[in-house]
């Protein structure tokens, strides 16, 4: 049985909420529907950094101290006005959707500590849009004492059986941290974090320039990398663990440039992301024979030319090459976990997040 499902996402680039609209029975994806993006204000963005920051201190993963529980008001806020504007725009109405998935906003992902938390009230969500809204997909993968994280990859394999292309297949993602899905056949599903995606860049961009990112990474083409200073980044622990792995936004926020030009410090932090990426190849089974990137990151050519330098002789393309709608894949995703979530089909594996079994997972909160 198809369903027409609408996914959210926002990710940890702070950007704001993706929508994006699929039929598909968890298993296949019998048609893409349009897609849409609501921008976080600067106001938000500001109240969400502070979130980010406050998270650091959270024991319980309901908890809601502080600045934390205006910053979820706002984002449950935020993605109510992205659904209301969206099926506005396409003339959708509410008994036309089956089911929402809404991940909310991550502000703190520890899963060494049996710990994630994604801010956003779905209840509250649910009873403004009219829809059942499916919600805290990591948890119970986290619970289990897996990572929580990647949570995308059975997406990607959907994506990627569309192709009919040799493998092995890498899906990046490259959002505020990056993440792959290592494809081969039907059988071998294994993914994880690999490093920083746009985070530390978008960072750097805002403290040094006042701009949220590198548009298309024009900035970064103009400065030169420190290739020791990612040589020795690349040195800490996580780089050598094997999949499955992941990552909190702020990991690597410890890391200082120092005293250094703007455009070279974007050049620096924008190979740091590609050479964090290039790392996890010889932790893979085989190499990969194509490389296809996803996410904010695809939009950056300094970014991809730099993939393509490192990670040669396979090919690399952005995901719109191959018509999949690359800034709305984890909107999408999120919208096929909610079917593989109604169905009781597992959302994790134990190559995807180091969960002991294939879990499923989710909540549904209803009108």
């Amino acid at each position: 049985m198809m369903l027409t499902a609408l996914g959210l996402m926002s990710g940890t680039s702070l950007d704001g909420v993706d929508v994006a609209l699929i039929e598909t029975d968890g298993r296949q994806i019998k048609a893409f529907g349009p897609s849409g993006y609501r921008p976080y204000t600067e106001g938000e963005r500001s109240l969400l950094r502070q979130a980010l920051t406050e998270a650091v201190h959270l024991s319980r993963r309901d908890a809601r101290p502080g600045i934390l529980r205006q910053a979820e008001q706002a984002v449950t806020t935020a993605h109510a006005e992205a659904v209301a504007s969206f099926t506005a725009q396409h003339r959708i109405s509410a008994q036309d959707i089956d089911i929402v998935g809404f991940h909310g906003q991550t502000v703190l992902h520890r899963p060494e500590r049996r710990l994630t938390v994604q801010i956003g009230d779905a209840l509250a969500l649910a009873k403004v849009i009219h829809i059942p809204v499916m919600h805290d997909f990591r948890a119970a993968d986290v619970e289990a004492g897996g990572q929580g994280a990647p949570f995308v990859p059975v997406y990607h394999r959907a994506l990627a059986q569309s192709l009919n292309r040799e493998g092995p297949i890498v899906v990046v993602n490259i959002g505020g941290v990056s993440n792959i899905t290592y494809i081969d056949g039907t059988d071998t599903l294994i993914a994880c974090d690999t490093g920083p995606g746009n985070a530390l860049l978008d960072d750097f961009m805002f403290r040094q320039m006042h701009q949220p990112f590198d548009t298309a990474g024009k900035f970064a083409a103009m400065g030169k990398p420190d290739d020791a200073w990612i040589a020795q980044a690349l040195k800490l622990p996580f780089f050598a663990l094997p999949p499955p792995k992941s990552l909190d936004r702020n990991d690597f926020a410890s890391l200082k440039l120092g005293a250094v030009a703007p455009a070279d410090g974007a050049a620096t932090l924008t190979a740091f992301t590609t050479a964090a990426i290039a790392r996890v190849v010889p932790l893979l089974p085989k190499q990969p024979k194509s490389w296809i990137i996803c996410g904010g990151g695809a939009s950056n050519l300094t970014m991809l030319r730099m993939l393509r330098e490192r990670l040669a002789p396979a090919t690399v393309e952005p995901a719109e090459a191959l018509g999949w709608a690359a800034d709305a894949i984890e909107a999408q995703a999120f919208g096929f976990l909610a079917a593989r979530g109604m169905k009781g089909l597992p959302l994790s594996y134990p190559a995807t997040t180091g969960v002991p079994i294939p879990m499923t997972g989710g909540i549904i909160a209803r009108p």
